[in-house]
């Protein structure tokens, strides 16, 4: 799954998972907003497998461009 990061105005970094709806994060350095989106991620796949629901293919767990 990719993770898109980018750097707010304000400074915070966003990290989201475009594969995964609402799996998006802020945190107050690059690595924390990756760290936080990587958790997140893993929480709605494991609620989705607990309930019957598909998940995407995965070749790689997680990606982040350089």
């Amino acid at each position: 799954m990719n993770i898109e990061i980018e750097r707010e105005e304000d400074g915070r970094w966003v990290a989201e998972i475009p594969d995964l709806p609402g799996v998006m994060t802020y945190g107050q350095s690059r690595e924390e907003s990756i760290s936080k989106v990587k958790a997140l991620a893993l929480r709605v796949l494991a609620d989705r497998l607990e309930h019957g629901e598909t998940i995407p293919e995965l070749r790689e767990i997680f990606a982040v461009p350089a």
